[in-house]
């Protein structure tokens, strides 16, 4: 038999490929190498699965910044409030938390999982799992997928979803971009995205912040010449190898971005006190240190950050632990406010790829249709998800363009594959 369309990935995208091209009324053959399906999405979100984001469609792309932009034709098809409508007629609740992420309301992903199996058994999608792909032989009038076991499957459409190189043991280890580049389409460079960052700081390297966490901070990525690449507000965390913690997380493609110039390290700068200026931020202090001379300044800063980051720059600035507001010196007071505003992490590398929770690069988008996701190289091919050069922020950003990717190649390849 000849497949109307054969979907390679069993992740978010490829079941959203798999379901929306059943839906046509194709005929669909889902691949999966690994024992599951959907263990990318059973493990996003903290287990809870974060399916979508519900902030204006700008926004979402905008939290993209990895090509972001190439996903406003597949969203005129199919966008983020598509899919919180198809969760939804599946019978999984959402709900809205922070920064607009929809999660299922039992907060359970294996919810969101079982809906989309249930589904692809109603729409009668043949699944074969722990079947691995040796070669994809691409032909005139169909494509020929050759399997490990020796066997081949004859199929019209094929669809490449199998993800990037990142969270590998989800099953993600880079499979598809050989077949890409045999139909004659070129990879971006490769690079972790999402990924703590390693420093050989004195202060890391002896475990002095280890485990501190520091809320609401603004994190910025400097260039050589010292000017600010980007900046997220958000939390963050000193580790026993570097920083990590979501405005980290944001901020590290930038840093890899820099090393990948051959600039190392990179600077990080940390201001704990981003809703206030330098000026007004010494004013307060100022005042503080005026209004209670016999106080020390270690009580009179309490609160600002944890106390083991104010004993730190306390040693670093030179003041000791009892020295009265009286007695500090001028220079040791703007010293220790700079710090405040400034506090720099000299970065020099970012956790491996295995450690990264999104792939930086792929199938270059130039040599992709936009508003149907096929190949321009070879006909009746499509991509869609994290094997593509498309990444986005945490927060349910590359669960979404996976979700509107998928839909729209499963689309396009059924109608090609029935024709």
């Amino acid at each position: 038999m000849t497949y109307h369309v054969t979907v390679i990935g069993g992740g978010p995208s490829g079941l959203m490929a798999a379901i929306a091209a059943a839906e046509q009324g194709a005929s669909v053959l889902l691949l999966e190498k690994g024992k599951k399906l959907g263990t990318k999405l059973a493990i996003s979100g903290g287990g809870r699965c974060n399916v979508t984001n519900r902030l204006p469609e700008e926004e979402v792309i905008k939290h993209i910044p990895g090509n972001g932009k190439f996903l406003y034709s597949p969203f005129s098809v199919f966008n983020n409030y598509d899919i919180i409508e198809f969760f939804e007629r599946l019978g999984v609740g959402l709900k809205e938390e922070d920064h607009g992420r929809m999660f299922p309301v039992s907060n359970k992903a294996q919810d969101v999982v079982q809906s989309l199996l249930r589904y692809l058994d109603e729409l009668s999608v043949e699944i074969r799992k722990q079947t691995k792909v040796e070669a994809i032989q691409y032909g005139d009038d169909f494509h020929t997928i050759h399997l490990t076991d020796g066997s081949s499957v004859h199929t019209k459409s094929i669809i490449i979803a199998t993800g990037g190189k990142a969270v590998p043991h989800t099953g993600s280890t880079g499979d598809g971009y050989k077949w890409a580049k045999t139909a004659g389409h070129s990879i971006t460079t490769l690079f972790p995205t999402e990924v703590p960052l390693l420093s050989n700081d004195s202060f890391i390297k002896d475990k002095k912040l280890q485990g501190v966490s520091l809320r609401d901070v603004g994190v910025s990525v400097l260039n050589k010449k010292g000017k600010t690449i980007v900046t997220h507000q958000m939390d963050m965390l000193f580790t026993h190898f570097g920083i990590s913690g979501p405005a980290v997380l944001r901020c590290s493609q930038y840093a890899v971005k820099e090393f990948m110039k051959g600039h190392k390290p990179v600077p990080i700068e940390i201001d704990v006190s981003p809703d206030l200026s330098m000026q007004q931020l010494t004013d307060i202090y100022q005042v503080k240190k005026q209004e209670n001379p016999k106080k020390t300044w270690r009580n009179t800063v309490k609160g600002i950050v944890p106390e083991r980051m104010i004993d730190y720059l306390l040693e670093k600035n030179e003041i000791s632990a009892d020295q009265t507001n009286a007695h500090l010196s001028k220079e040791a007071f703007h010293a220790f406010m700079h710090d405040l505003k400034h506090f720099r992490v000299l970065v020099h590398d970012s956790q491996p790829m295995e450690k990264a929770f999104v792939t930086g690069g792929g199938v270059s988008i130039k040599e992709v249709v936009p508003n149907t996701l096929q190949s321009k190289q070879m006909h009746h091919l499509y991509f869609c998800g994290e094997i593509l050069d498309i990444h986005g922020y945490t927060g349910g950003y590359n669960i979404t363009s996976a979700l509107v990717t998928g839909h729209v190649a499963g689309m396009n390849a059924a109608w090609e594959g029935m024709s």
